[in-house]
């Protein structure tokens, strides 16, 4: 859960550092209206993000060069303007951040390392299964299909292809930035940080609601299979940008594959091992303190095992 947002989230001291009620550490306004302020400024955020996309009016599809490059820019923008919203919702409750606004976001060094591989590491063992599919399909074996990844060529064609710059970059980089590394700071405080940790992927999903209405407006799928394949949950920006580049699971071509049982004996491989491995791998001791556990506390939540 590290990356931006979660464990990377140096947070918030409070003027008073005795412990007390909830309302009065916050600065005031009651948690009730600490909770409202949290939950329309995240909304606002969603809906601007969403929004921006569609200030360029086109009849071409999302998928278009042109229409890519223009979206660009609008999320571009509202991603740069979104900690303002952060700075907004601090005004209006009353908690003053005790470190700058890029460490409140997640934007440290410690823990810089782990934060990267481990749940990346941890993002793949859960797509084992699709992972042998692909290597099973390839058409090239280990060797050659190393030569084209590592290959200068490879990566000057992809740094031009629209479609690849805004699935494995622009649409990971901005979407963390927005819909984690804004949010939680300001749902935390409100709900605690395990409820806010699965509250964000809610806005996310929701979010991407607008791609059903795309996808049947250019009819380029079915409404089963756009609701199979519409968002995935929050993730740090390389574990976003690896499910972008994997997409769904291709559970029914896995069924009917020459390799079926392999194949779907590394799926199961796959889950069962990502389930073992996720209470370790993603123990916040790996990744440097915690620091909104020092809010949380100062609010009167004492978090349980998330904080312990």
């Amino acid at each position: 859960m590290a990356a931006l947002g979660g464990d990377g989230l140096r947070l918030l001291s409070v003027s008073r550092p005795e412990r007390q009620p909830e309302s009065a550490a916050l600065g005031g306004p009651g948690p009730g209206l600490c909770c409202w302020v949290s939950v329309f400024s995240c909304l606002s955020l969603a809906c601007s993000y969403v929004g921006s996309l569609y200030v360029w009016k086109s009849e071409l599809p999302r998928d278009h060069p042109a229409v890519i490059k223009r979206r660009f820019t609008s999320v571009l923008v509202v991603s740069s303007l979104s900690p303002l919203c952060v700075l907004l919702w601090r005004e209006l409750t009353g908690i003053q951040p005790g470190t700058s606004l890029l460490t409140l976001m997640g934007f440290r060094l410690e823990g810089i390392f782990p934060a990267a591989l481990l749940p990346l590491l941890l993002t793949m063992i859960l797509f084992l299964g699709p992972l042998m599919q692909l290597s099973m399909d390839c058409p090239c074996d280990l060797a050659d299909g190393l030569k084209v990844v590592l290959a200068p060529r490879s990566w000057a064609r992809c740094l031009t292809d629209m479609r690849w710059l805004r699935n494995q970059v622009i649409a990971p980089l901005t979407e963390e930035l927005v819909f984690r590394a804004c949010m939680l700071p300001m749902l935390a405080p409100c709900t605690g940080l395990g409820p806010a940790v699965f509250t964000c992927p809610l806005f996310f999903g929701v979010a991407h609601f607008h791609h059903i209405f795309e996808q049947l407006r250019f009819r380029q799928s079915s409404v089963g299979s756009i609701f199979l394949s519409a968002g995935h949950l929050i993730g740090p920006v390389l574990c976003h940008s690896f499910c972008n580049y994997m997409g769904f699971p291709a559970v029914c071509a896995a069924l009917e594959h020459p390799q079926r049982r392999p194949l779907l004996a590394g799926y199961a491989l796959g889950v069962g091992l990502f389930l073992l491995l996720l209470q370790p791998l993603t123990d916040p001791k790996l990744y440097g303190s915690l620091p909104l556990c020092v809010l949380l506390e100062r609010a009167g939540d004492s978090e349980g095992p998330l904080c312990s």
